[in-house]
């Protein structure tokens, strides 16, 4: 069955946000056991095995990202993901890059280690890894070749083609790859809100 907080990032996707009263909706860790935090505008979502009554520090003004709360979720030993920012485009049904051939890379690594069913599909301008990560949803990728600067919103455009039409299609990309972000709004990606990945380690 689908993790409840797929629901959310597809009303999102249509533009259906939950009220901005700086509230917290706390859901069931992932079957993988990974939990996360997921801030939009004036509320969050905390996937997690802890009650609610563990994260009375929590709020969806930003504090389900603040440092404390992360490392309550995690425990003294657990990891923390990084902060990304979350977006949504859509596909376009119209066909894709070929699967890749090229050599392996931290990109496909972290995106096997983080998500399920990762394929990886590219050509001359780089790469990207097609998933299904967060709660399940349709995830993709890039990784831009040096030799490739300006045609990162073009691979992703094609990119775009790999999924249905209007299928939403989710990513998530660090605020500070700025050449990365421009290339992701460049291809019609709207910001929806942002996410940390937690895998907890040991809990009293």
């Amino acid at each position: 069955m689908a993790h409840p907080l797929l629901a959310h990032y597809l009303a999102a996707a249509d533009g259906d946000f939950p009220d901005v009263d700086g509230g917290v909706t706390i859901l069931p860790p992932f079957d993988d056991g990974t939990e996360c935090s997921v801030a939009m505008t004036g509320h969050a979502f905390i996937a997690t095995a802890l009650p609610a009554a563990a994260l009375a520090g929590a709020d969806g003004f930003g504090g389900s990202m603040s440092p404390d709360v992360l490392r309550l979720l995690a425990g003294p030993d657990g990891e923390i993901g990084v902060l990304d920012a979350t977006l949504v485009g859509r596909g376009t049904g119209l066909g894709g890059p070929d699967v890749w051939e090229g050599p392996g890379h931290s990109r496909i690594d972290y995106a096997r280690r983080w998500r399920r069913n990762v394929r990886v599909h590219g050509d001359e301008r780089g790469f990207v890894t097609i998933s299904a990560g967060l709660a399940g949803r349709p995830e993709l990728s890039i990784e831009a070749g040096e030799t490739s600067r300006g045609l990162g919103s073009s691979l992703l455009l094609d990119a775009l083609g790999l999924f249905l039409e209007d299928e939403p299609v989710f990513a998530a990309v660090s605020p500070g790859n700025a050449r990365s972000l421009r290339a992701f709004l460049a291809a019609g990606f709207t910001p929806i809100g942002s996410e940390v990945l937690i895998r907890p380690g040991t809990r009293p």
